[in-house]
């Protein structure tokens, strides 16, 4: 039977974070939860030639269009 048991280990030493198991002897297989390289985590930019040309066309929140025009309501 498998059971789920959190640690963190700093080189030999494994410091158990709840419950402890029950056996002396223990096999495990270890998931590393590895932080992402900064290098994989690109900064997406505007493109310079777009930068202050969006407009906003009336309201954020409701439609700039009224519904009665809308084709898929007919």
């Amino acid at each position: 039977m498998l059971k789920h048991y959190d640690v963190t280990i700093e080189g030999d030493r494994i410091q158990w974070l709840g419950e402890k198991p029950k056996a002396q002897n223990i096999r495990a297989i270890i998931i590393i939860e590895e932080e992402p390289s900064p290098t994989t985590q690109v900064k997406r930019t505007t493109p310079a030639h777009l930068i202050g040309k969006g407009k906003t066309l009336g309201d954020i929140v409701s439609p700039i269009v009224d519904q009665e025009d809308w084709e898929c309501l007919k």
